[in-house]
């Protein structure tokens, strides 16, 4: 037998490993790779995703719009800061919303600061539900701006850094990303714990056809905040998603075979027959 004498070989280089620090630094997260792409071209313009849109000037996110997050309107008159009529009254003056907020900041019936934190508020919200997963790719307009303007820019890294952190903080409260957007029901435990003051009003608007934005709506509240309240009220207990509808049969009667023609004819009397026909439609409901 002969022996074969090993000889050194040089090792294979290591894998490159992504450094976690610089990716925190630079907001890196997967969220958006074309947002990422966006902001380092200073790019001025609209990006058009699945569940809303992200206003870019220079690279920075001026402003967010989603179907499932209340805008800067509601979340401005919902609470009193500042009122319905008000705001009515502006906007009829102009067709500008930008030349509207202002109108309100410079007659003193809106403070820039309470401007400035409903704006921001209304654009993290949007935001979240913009750069959820999409099923589809995102396009973006180079050019387009947005009339409210920049109240206060926001890097594009802060934003995928504070998106990423309100997805983990969900996901650890209940996982199941179900309740975000199916109608709620109420559950009925034997014991129920206390809940806040915010969770019974949410609680209060449960009626098996409102989803958590709905709620929001109708609460004047950001949609974020009340996916986590939903979320809570489903880890104790109290809320679940309401069960799909199940398929609608077909009447009784409506089929072609001759079982059914017999079994529903109003003029059949015979108890027999009477029997197996209610026998039949209890084993369909089961």
């Amino acid at each position: 037998m002969t022996a074969v004498k090993a000889t050194p070989t040089t090792p294979p280089p290591r894998l490159p490993v992504r450094d976690k620090a610089a990716a925190g630094e630079r907001g890196w997260g997967g969220v958006s790779p074309m947002l990422t792409r966006l902001a380092a071209e200073e790019a001025t313009g609209v990006l058009v995703r699945e569940r809303g849109s992200l206003h870019l000037v220079d690279g920075h996110v001026v402003h967010a719009e989603s179907p499932s997050a209340p805008g800067l309107e509601l979340l401005l008159t919902a609470h009193g800061t500042l009122g319905a009529e008000a705001w009515e009254a502006a906007a009829r003056a102009t067709d500008d919303r930008h030349a509207t907020t202002r109108l309100l900041v410079d007659g003193g019936l809106l403070s820039p600061g309470a401007l400035e934190l409903c704006h921001l508020g209304a654009l993290y919200d949007a935001a979240y539900f913009v750069l959820a997963p999409s099923s589809t790719p995102g396009r973006f307009r180079y050019g387009v701006t947005h009339p409210i303007g920049g109240v206060r820019p926001v890097p594009v890294t802060a934003l995928e850094r504070e998106t990423l952190r309100r997805r983990d903080l969900l996901h650890r409260v209940w996982p199941d990303a179900a309740t975000d957007g199916t109608p709620l029901v109420r559950a009925d435990p034997v014991a129920p714990p206390p809940v806040t003051a915010r969770q019974a009003a949410v609680l209060a608007q449960v009626d098996g056809v409102r989803t958590a934005p709905d709620i929001a709506r109708v609460l004047g509240r950001r949609a974020y905040p009340t996916l986590l309240d939903v979320r809570r009220l489903v880890s104790a207990g109290l809320v679940s998603p309401r069960p799909p509808t199940p398929a609608t049969r077909p009447s009784p009667g409506t089929g072609t075979g001759t079982t059914d023609s017999v079994g529903t004819d109003p003029h059949v009397t015979d108890p027999d027959i009477t029997l197996l026909k209610r026998l039949r439609d209890a084993l369909e409901a089961l």
